[in-house]
């Protein structure tokens, strides 16, 4: 049975982090408002829809031709969360900026030269998507959307809050890292269980 708590909380966890797109949208909206910050943003939803599509592709095609791969995976995609909560709780307070950039081509450009992006695509599919529904073209479509919804919305809360994040990470970050971080140990623990391994 696929679990929607454990999805939806790692996709939620994983996009709304710092990482390159969101401290360029950040940048953005603190640079240059939100109007012309957005088709930054457009660009990365566009972007995350091919990147999640493809690496759904890639998947199923590995999976195919080499079947036991998919459980050793899964352990490859819980060892990863664990790392991205380590390094979570690990990060400091503070958030660097990056120049701020903006454009659809450069929002899809940058999607596919983040490595987190990549990650986040891969283990998403191969830990959440393909076990569940491989072959099932209707939900894994609705899922590729949905990602690249979450994402957008995170993305677009950098943008819209850019300066306001900075201040909230400042004050709080410490805290705000901890719950990311135990929110992710869920998610690999859960990935886990679910599939009793």
């Amino acid at each position: 049975m696929f679990n929607w708590i454990s999805f939806l909380t790692y996709a939620v966890v994983a996009t709304i982090t710092p990482g390159p797109n969101n401290i360029t949208a950040m940048s953005n909206g603190a640079r240059l408002g939100f109007r012309l910050g957005l088709p930054f943003s457009l660009g990365l939803f566009v972007g995350q829809i091919a990147m999640v599509s493809l690496s759904t592709v890639f998947c199923n095609y590995l999976n195919t031709l080499i079947p036991v791969i998919a459980k050793p995976m899964l352990f490859v995609g819980a060892a990863y969360i664990l790392f991205l909560a380590y390094k979570t709780y690990t990060a400091s307070d503070q958030i660097d900026e990056t120049k701020a950039k903006n454009g659809a081509i450069t929002g899809v450009t940058m999607q596919f030269i983040n490595p987190k992006a990549y990650v986040y695509a891969l283990v998403t599919v191969q830990a959440y998507i393909l076990p569940s529904f491989s072959g099932n073209l209707a939900m894994i479509a609705f899922l590729v959307i949905l990602l690249a919804c979450i994402s957008f919305i995170s993305n677009t809360l950098w943008l819209v809050f850019g300066t306001v994040f900075k201040k909230l990470f400042a004050s709080h970050g410490k805290l705000i890292n901890t719950i990311m971080a135990l929110l992710l140990v869920y998610c690999a623990i859960s990935l886990l269980l679910i599939e009793k391994i």
